[in-house]
């Protein structure tokens, strides 16, 4: 039986994972009706508010915005951003299900990353969940490749590929601002400062005035998403990585029930088959220090 602290690090990660699974379905119910730069900004910008508040609290606001190494966070946040924009396209284009099961093929990227970039090794571990990662993504995408799939549906899965690389790079340099030092509290806020920005800066190609319904949507999305990101900090707090790593993967889970409960999605034949080969291999992939806060 897990201690206290351990327990409840477990249930916050839990937690983060369900808040990470209802901003996804926040952006999902929005469908078209609000552009994605739009989407993009309130959902930063929204998240700003749990965030500094967190931060305010935990004793490192603003103090601990300051960097020494501005133009790392500069790449970081470039392409943690765009896949920001990638990620909420493949979620209005496939399954709520599917959009968050191609997410995981980051882990695998990244250690194919790790090892070129940054001469980490890729041990028979690591190289194991790489293979069992690609053979996941390969299998999901027979449909595409066989063209059994609508436009749409062919556009969705490339923007999930492209989002999994985008944000292995966007971990990549996360893990190099860390090891020059840069705080956790300025790599998460200057995110979602850079993430505002590049969604404010789509104002000129046409926003849309929202309803109230729209605008509770837009509200949910990126205070779901600040809050999740505070849960998963507060779990590292708790418990170890290698404790909390397996609960991260609920996400997949959260996202069926909601996809199917909220949008009547049935997980297709190819995710059923591409999942387990995904998660197994983004689980064995994963380096065993989690990264705290991604999306």
């Amino acid at each position: 039986m897990p201690h206290r602290d351990e327990a409840l690090g477990i249930l916050l990660r839990i937690a983060a994972t369900f808040a990470f699974a209802v901003m996804g379905a926040c952006i999902k119910a929005l469908e078209n009706g609000v552009p994605l730069g739009q989407v993009v900004f309130f959902r930063s910008a929204f998240a700003l508010i749990p965030l500094v508040a967190f931060l305010w609290w935990s004793g490192v606001f603003p103090s601990g915005l300051a960097s020494k190494r501005p133009l790392g966070h500069v790449l970081r946040c470039l392409m943690g951003a765009t896949a920001m924009f990638t990620s909420f396209a493949t979620i209005r284009l496939l399954p709520l299900a599917e959009a968050t099961m191609l997410s995981y093929l980051a882990p695998a990227m990244m250690a194919l990353m790790g090892w070129m970039l940054l001469g980490e090794r890729l041990g028979l571990r690591r190289l194991g969940g790489v293979s069992m990662g690609l053979a996941g993504g390969v299998a999901f995408s027979l449909p595409t490749l066989s063209g059994n799939l609508p436009d749409g549906a062919q556009l969705g899965v490339a923007l999930g590929v492209v989002t999994a690389v985008l944000t292995a790079g966007a971990l990549i340099q996360v893990r190099r601002l860390t090891m020059l030092g840069e705080g956790a509290a300025a790599i998460a806020f200057w995110f979602a400062v850079v993430s505002a920005l590049a969604g404010a800066a789509t104002l000129p190609m046409g926003w849309v005035r929202p309803d109230a319904a729209q605008l509770a949507l837009l509200l949910g999305a990126g205070l779901t998403g600040g809050i999740a990101h505070i849960l998963m900090t507060l779990s590292f707090r708790h418990a170890e990585a290698s404790a909390l790593a397996p609960f991260e993967y609920l996400s997949v889970l959260w996202a069926v029930v909601l996809g199917l409960m909220i949008f009547g999605e049935m997980p297709s034949w190819s995710f059923l088959m591409a999942a387990p080969l995904i998660l197994v291999g983004a689980f064995i992939a994963a380096p065993v220090a989690r990264k705290r806060g991604t999306r």
